[in-house]
């Protein structure tokens, strides 16, 4: 079993364990360890205090998963399934279609009572289990299917944190979400100009996702936009680096391959 499988097969372990858990004599506990405080203080900066472990998880290890995900829908996108327009429509137009038609469902049927406002609840998805399942079924799963999967997941998520910034925010931060559209613009300067350290890539994510939490805006955003701004190719062009390397070392090491443009 490879190390994805196994990671798939631990999530739905500590899920079963979790629901029996809940559902014991002792699932006081259970909810008692989530809302345990977890703080992340430098000096007199402390900015993060109050965070309970779910939101740690929610914000912060959810913003980790969709940056691995959107990795690999970057890489689909310049060199595999994804290259063809019309094949990133079709998750596109599933996302759209699964947010929706289930909220339009909703308010149909409490149309004119006090649950209406509750429309994007039926919105969500829960695309963590989705993708731990098609993981551990391995190379049963064509990888058509795989990616698209992992890309209705990405245009899932951007929906539901759109929906959420704007109908269900009340207090949105303007200065703090313009702070993180700058890391994000920062970093995109830096990739057009083959800056490849990742240290300086590191710092921007982190800033974006601190100013994220701080707008009131879902902090797994900055995951999404830093996996998208991930260069899916080496900055010289690995199509003509084979080709034109021994003719360079015979000359000296004069010339380099042409950069790419960084995608």
């Amino acid at each position: 079993m490879d190390y994805a499988a196994s990671g798939a097969v631990v999530m739905f372990a500590a899920a079963m364990l979790a629901l029996v858990w809940v559902n014991s004599p002792w699932g006081a506990g259970y909810e008692h360890v989530w809302e345990s405080e977890f703080r992340l203080s430098i000096g007199s900066f402390d900015a993060l205090s109050g965070l309970s472990l779910r939101e740690w998880v929610n914000d912060g290890a959810m913003t980790f998963f969709f940056f691995v995900v959107a990795l690999e829908i970057k890489r689909e996108r310049v060199s595999g399934e994804l290259r063809d327009p019309r094949a990133a429509a079709l998750p596109i137009i599933a996302a759209l279609g699964g947010m929706v038609v289930p909220a339009l469902i909703y308010a149909s049927i409490n149309a004119g009572g006090p649950g209406v406002r509750g429309w994007g609840i039926p919105m969500a998805t829960d695309i963590a289990f989705a993708v731990a399942v098609v993981t551990a079924a391995g190379r049963r799963v064509p990888h058509g299917a795989r990616v698209f999967l992992l890309s209705l997941a990405i245009v899932d998520d951007l929906g539901a944190i759109l929906v959420i910034a704007i109908f269900y925010t009340a207090g949105l931060s303007n200065l703090w979400l313009l702070l993180a559209v700058a890391m994000v613009l920062t970093a995109w300067v830096m990739q057009r100009i083959h800056v490849r350290a990742i240290f300086p890539y590191s710092v921007l994510g982190i800033l974006c996702w601190l100013a994220l939490q701080e707008s009131g805006v879902n902090a797994t955003l900055a995951g999404v936009a830093f996996g998208l701004l991930t260069p899916a190719w080496s900055v010289y062009d690995p199509r003509l680096f084979c080709g034109r390397a021994p003719r360079d070392r015979r000359h000296g090491g004069r010339g380099v391959p042409r950069r790419h443009s960084v995608a």
